[in-house]
């Protein structure tokens, strides 16, 4: 066991490493309290080669707002990190990702605040952003190429959240009601190709007796790890009766999967939104969208 040290403040707490032996986590950087947080500044660090070194903060003090192990949400096997952090003034925490050079604030949607859920190996973070307007309301978005997608919601939904993607840019997570202030999921979905989010449930067969409720994982293999409701179980506020599901897509990638007809299918054009910030082209060309991942 090695100790990892500090960057000069008492305590550091390691969240993530990767396959090069990188780990990324945040530590104090001094034991003098900061009067509007309650807790010494704490940065985020990256440890390799044996050496803690200090990628900073976005100019605020992330103690009282995420919490140290909560700064950082994962690291690829470049040593790219992503993350949130506070900003000046600790009212407002934005998600971030460190690209291996510099400390890149990622913004929002137009409201305030963002947070990030993960990064694949290309450095394309996902996560959810605050949507201008008076209602708080988030949705998930992909950040690539400098640039923040909004992903939409699934239907009438309010908000929604990006959970997971692997390096082929597939997204999941979960759609969320207004109802209950956009707290629990209510939906899991799926992102792919440009989008539009498309709803779960949609891809699984008819009779399955299950209410998929938030996409948690997603592989190389796009086998996605969900959660969600068996028969008796609400949707809303359920988690003590949740169960998990393992979804196999019935593709090129798995012949002969027990329940699948290798067939294609058309997503309910009801189940799904396009954000509104996908240019008008893309919307056209998704207008009629076939999903050819039907998942036994």
């Amino acid at each position: 066991m090695l100790d990892l040290g500090t960057l000069g403040g008492p305590d550091s707490w390691a969240a993530f490493v990767n396959d090069r032996g990188q780990v990324t986590g945040a530590s104090y950087t001094n034991d003098v309290i900061d009067t509007d947080t309650g807790t010494p500044q704490i940065d985020l660090f990256i440890w390799e080669d044996g050496k803690m070194r200090d990628l900073g903060n976005l100019g605020g003090n992330s103690g009282s707002t995420v919490g140290a192990p909560g700064m950082v949400s994962g690291i690829n096997n470049s040593g790219q990190v992503a993350g949130q952090m506070a900003l000046s003034g600790e009212q407002v925490v934005d998600a971030f990702v460190w690209n291996g050079r510099e400390l890149l604030d990622l913004g929002s949607l137009g409201g305030n605040g963002s947070a990030a859920s993960a990064i694949n190996s290309a450095g394309d973070v996902v996560g959810y952003a605050f949507v201008a307007g008076p209602n708080q309301y988030h949705h998930g978005f992909l950040w690539r190429d400098g640039r923040m997608i909004d992903l939409g919601t699934l239907g009438n939904d309010t908000c929604s959240a990006a959970l997971a993607l692997n390096s082929h840019g597939q997204v999941v997570g979960a759609s969320q009601a207004a109802a209950g202030a956009c707290d629990p999921f209510t939906t899991a979905f799926l992102w792919e190709n440009g989008g539009p989010m498309t709803d779960l449930n949609a891809l699984v067969p008819f009779g399955s007796d299950v209410h998929l409720v938030a996409a948690l994982a997603i592989n190389e293999r796009g086998e996605i790890v969900a959660a969600g409701a068996p028969p008796g179980c609400a949707v809303l506020n359920s988690d003590p009766c949740h169960h998990i599901y393992a979804l196999i897509p019935c593709d090129e990638h798995h012949a002969d999967i027990e329940g699948c007809d290798y067939g294609l299918i058309d997503a309910p054009r009801s189940l799904q939104r396009v954000a509104g910030d996908l240019p008008d082209a893309q919307q056209s060309s998704n207008s009629n969208t076939t999903v050819n991942r039907k998942l036994p």
